[in-house]
């Protein structure tokens, strides 16, 4: 008898192309939701049956689920700055509600879904926060789109009993990041001398192929209607960069910038955008995050899924070497 199919959905991105690769080496059979006319090249070499379709197309996701025994929900419109936040709301929120009703109308035994700590709270002391810290104002149309994905599912374990599990990742960095991520461009511009100031402010950084194995601990410890942050080491930018410059060989310090003096720059930059159609450099939904030390605490994920991540250093040198290999750093 063959194994019912675990669906991944988002395989083709940097998170769902490892999640993918971490299932099938824990014996999972795959199946691949891949939109039309997809950049294909994470999948190279991973055995999983691809299926076409659309979060924004409900009759593609019943086809997709059918037959499925589990769901990793992935994919995600992941933009800081977006023209159309409605574009965005369709595939984070309504999208992201239309694949639950397709998985419980097939019978799916479980589904995992990918958040992110964009939909959680932050401390205002700057310490790291937890799955029950509270959400206060949350900044810019990704973080929103996330919250109100999230806070979506949860209402539809509650309601229907459906069982779901909830992961938030913080700030993954890793191979095959292709796009790339508004954080591996970062790592990239970094390593490659292009970033001369930068904004203090904190991150957490986590390997992530870390981030995968802690999907595939999610399907399979992880509590109905719970949430796990998969997290890894917070570190200050000013540390963040000295460890990217530390793996390059690189000794010059960038320059600490403060945010007053770039709110000009965002405007103008937000206004080019929209009038040309290309992502500005800095907006203000930049700066406004910039004041908030992201820092959070995996402890839960730990404690219930048995949950581990690697030091930052390995995980920027992962990014380094791959981004050097694709022929991304350039001066």
């Amino acid at each position: 008898m063959t194994e019912a199919p675990t669906l991944v959905t988002g395989a083709t991105g940097f998170v769902g192309s490892a999640v993918a690769r971490a299932l099938a080496a824990h014996g999972h059979a795959l199946r691949l939701l891949v939109r039309p006319g997809a950049d294909t090249r994470n999948l190279d070499g991973l055995a999983a049956e691809r299926v076409v379709g659309d979060l924004t197309d409900p009759p593609s996701l019943a086809r997709a689920v059918a037959g499925c025994r589990h769901v990793v929900h992935v994919a995600a419109d992941y933009r800081i700055w977006v023209p159309d936040p409605a574009a965005m709301r369709r595939v984070n929120v309504a999208g992201t509600l239309a694949l639950l009703h397709a998985a419980r109308a097939a019978g799916v035994a479980r589904l995992v879904y990918c958040s992110s700590v964009a939909a959680l709270g932050l401390t205002p002391d700057g310490t790291p926060a937890d799955e029950t810290t509270p959400v206060g104002h949350v900044i810019g149309h990704y973080k929103q789109s996330k919250h109100e994905a999230e806070q979506a599912v949860l209402r539809f374990i509650a309601e229907t009993g459906f069982d779901a599990v909830i992961v938030n990742p913080s700030t993954p960095i890793g191979p095959r990041d292709i796009k790339p991520t508004p954080t591996g461009k970062m790592i990239a511009d970094a390593a490659s001398g292009r970033i001369p100031a930068y904004l203090d402010t904190g991150l957490n950084i986590v390997h992530v192929d870390d981030v995968a194995e802690g999907h595939v601990l999610a399907l399979a410890r992880g509590r109905r209607g719970e949430r796990y942050i998969l997290g890894g080491t917070d570190l200050r930018m000013a540390e963040l960069l000295a460890l990217v410059n530390h793996v390059v060989g690189r000794r010059r310090r960038p320059v600490r910038l403060s945010v007053p003096l770039l709110w000009p720059l965002a405007i103008g930059a937000e206004a080019a955008a929209r009038a040309f159609g290309v992502a500005p450099l800095v907006t203000r939904d930049h700066l406004r995050m910039a004041r908030k030390t992201m820092f959070f605490s995996s402890a839960k994920a730990v404690r219930e899924l048995g949950y581990t991540f690697r030091p930052p250093e390995p995980a920027i040198a992962d990014a380094v070497a791959w981004f050097r290999a694709m022929g991304y750093l350039r001066p």
